[in-house]
C-alpha cells in the first residue's frame, strides 16, 4: 500500500514535467511577442505578424518532414540544397511546356515538383537505410549532390520563370484565402495532416519505436528500413511543397535558393521540443520553433540591438543551448 501511495506522485510529477516539457516552446513564443512589443509596437501589428508567419511558412513545412525523420533516428542535411533543385526543374519543366499548355503547365510543374521531392526522399532513405551510411554522412553528400546539379542547370545564374506564367504563379505566395495568406494556410494543413500521422497512426507509433530503440522495434515485428525510407520520403514531399511556395516569391531558381535552411530547419524541431535522438517528435512545438526564429530575425530587424547579418549565428547559438537543455533534462 505504501509502494503504490508513493508512486502516485512520482507518476504525477512526471506528468506535470512532460506537460511542462510540451509547453516550453510555446510559452517561449508568448515571452518572444511582449519582448518585441517593448522593443518596438509596431512588433505586434497585424501586418508585421502576417509577413512573419508567412516567411516561417517554407521553413515550418519542410521541419513537419524533418520531425518524421529525426523521430526515427534520422537525420537530413540536404533539405536546402534538395529546395534549390526541386525548385529548378520545377520552373525549368513549366517554361518547356508553356507553348502547348499554357496556364496548365503551372500544375504540372507542381505535380513534376511532388514527384522529384519523393524521389530525393526516396534516393535519401535508400542510401541510410539500405546503404548502411550515417544519416549525416549520407546527407551530407546528397547536400553537395544537389547543390552542385542546381548550378550546373542554372549555369552559375537562375532559372526565371516564364513570363506568361508569372502573373498566374504569384498568388501562391502573395495571395490570400479568407484574408489569411495561403503560404499560411499550406503550412496549416502540412502541420495538421503530420500531427495526424505521427500522433494517430500505427506509422507514427512505428516510427517512434525505431527512433527510440531500432533493436527492440525490429524484435516486435516492425521493418526498421522501411519505416525510415518511408520518414525520408515525407521529407522530400515537404520539401518539394516547400518549394512549390516559395518559387513565386522571387520567381525565380537560383544557386543560392534555400542556403542555410537546413540550419533552420534543424533549430526548429529542437526548440519544439523533438529529441534529436530520435524516438520522440512534436509537431506543433516544430511549427512553434519555425515561428520563434522568424520572429527573432524580424525582432532583430526592427531593433538596433544586433545587426541583422547576424540572424544565422543566432541561430546557431539557439541550437546549440536547445541542444544543451536537452542533454541536461534527460
Amino acid at each position: 500500500m505504501t509502494a503504490l501511495t508513493q508512486s502516485a506522485p512520482a507518476r504525477s510529477e512526471r506528468q506535470y514535467q512532460f506537460s511542462w516539457a510540451d509547453a516550453g516552446p510555446f510559452l517561449a513564443l508568448a515571452a518572444l511577442l511582449a519582448l518585441g512589443f517593448l522593443v518596438n509596437p509596431d512588433f505586434l501589428s497585424a501586418t508585421n505578424l502576417s509577413n512573419v508567419i508567412t516567411r516561417s511558412a517554407y521553413v515550418a513545412i519542410i521541419a513537419v518532414g524533418a520531425t518524421f525523420v529525426i523521430s526515427s533516428g534520422g537525420l537530413d542535411l540536404s533539405v536546402g540544397s534538395m529546395v534549390a533543385f526541386i525548385a529548378g526543374i520545377t520552373i525549368m519543366f513549366m517554361n518547356m511546356m508553356a507553348p502547348s499548355l499554357g496556364l496548365w503547365a503551372i500544375p504540372a510543374g507542381m505535380a513534376i515538383a511532388v514527384v522529384t521531392g519523393l524521389l530525393c526522399g526516396l534516393a535519401n532513405g535508400v542510401i541510410v537505410t539500405v546503404g548502411k551510411i550515417e544519416p549525416f554522412i549520407a546527407t551530407l553528400g546528397t547536400m553537395g549532390i544537389f547543390r552542385a546539379l542546381i548550378t550546373y542547370m542554372t549555369n552559375g545564374g537562375t532559372i526565371p520563370i516564364d513570363k506568361s506564367l508569372r502573373e498566374a504563379y504569384r498568388p501562391v505566395y502573395f495571395g490570400t484565402l479568407g484574408g489569411i495568406p495561403i503560404p499560411i494556410l499550406i503550412s496549416a494543413i502540412v502541420a495538421v495532416l503530420g500531427a495526424f500521422v505521427l500522433y494517430k497512426t500505427k506509422y507514427g507509433r512505428r516510427c517512434a519505436a525505431v527512433g527510440a530503440n531500432e533493436d527492440v522495434a525490429r524484435y516486435s515485428g516492425i521493418s526498421v528500413i522501411k519505416t525510415r525510407t518511408i520518414a525520408y520520403v515525407i521529407q522530400g514531399a515537404c520539401v518539394a511543397i516547400a518549394a512549390i511556395c516559395y518559387v513565386p516569391r522571387l520567381g525565380a531558381a537560383t544557386p543560392t535558393t534555400g542556403q542555410l535552411w537546413e540550419l533552420q530547419v534543424l533549430t526548429a524541431v529542437v526548440i519544439g521540443g523533438t529529441a534529436l535522438r530520435g524516438g520522440k517528435g512534436r509537431i506543433w512545438g516544430t511549427i512553434a520553433g519555425a515561428v520563434i526564429l522568424e520572429l527573432i530575425a524580424n525582432l532583430m530587424v526592427l531593433s538596433d540591438f544586433v545587426s541583422e547579418y547576424l540572424v544565422a549565428a543566432v541561430q546557431g547559438v539557439i541550437i546549440i543551448i536547445a541542444m544543451l537543455v536537452q542533454r541536461f533534462s534527460k
